[in-house]
């Protein structure tokens, strides 16, 4: 068995619904960075914590530890995460749009608490961004919906093929 460059970039029907073999690996590398890079940072926080917690700052804590947790299941099950990686691609646009945008824009982004988190969010949201496999999604998620029989009916099909 010999290793083809072309063949990484082709979909492989039979596996992962029909997403080209570079999709998956680029998403379950980052999934993987995910886990490391979020991980190590928001779970020691957790374990080691003492005392009272601000409410909002617990919410963000369990919400970036839930989600460090999900990315888990990426690594293993790329095609099927693919919802959160709009998660993460709608979440950090947002951020840049409603918080670091208008600092930028005011001349205070520079040296305030927001800048620190710029890159980071421009750069995850870009990059999710490009591994997410468009013409798979558009496929799926807008147009496959009119073509899927609904449960019930399929059940009903069945019946009657005597299947």
């Amino acid at each position: 068995m010999s290793f083809k460059i072309k063949q990484i970039f082709v979909s492989d029907p039979e596996r992962y619904e029909g997403v080209p073999r570079i999709n998956i690996y680029l998403m379950r590398l980052f999934w993987l960075l995910i886990v490391v890079l979020l991980g190590r940072d928001i779970w020691p926080g957790i374990i080691s914590h003492r005392g009272q917690w601000d409410p909002y700052e617990a919410v963000a804590a369990c919400v970036w530890a839930g989600y460090c947790s999900l990315a888990v299941l990426g690594i293993f099950h790329p095609v099927r995460m693919i919802p959160l990686l709009f998660l993460e691609i709608f979440y950090k646009t947002l951020w840049l749009g409603i918080v670091a945008y208008p600092l930028w824009a005011s001349g205070q982004l520079a040296g305030s608490s927001a800048a620190s988190f710029v890159f980071a969010f421009w750069f995850g949201a870009s990059l999710a961004i490009i591994i997410v496999p468009w013409p798979w999604v558009f496929r799926t998620y807008l147009f496959g919906w009119k073509r899927r029989p609904r449960r019930r009916e399929s059940v009903a099909t069945h019946a009657q093929q005597g299947t």
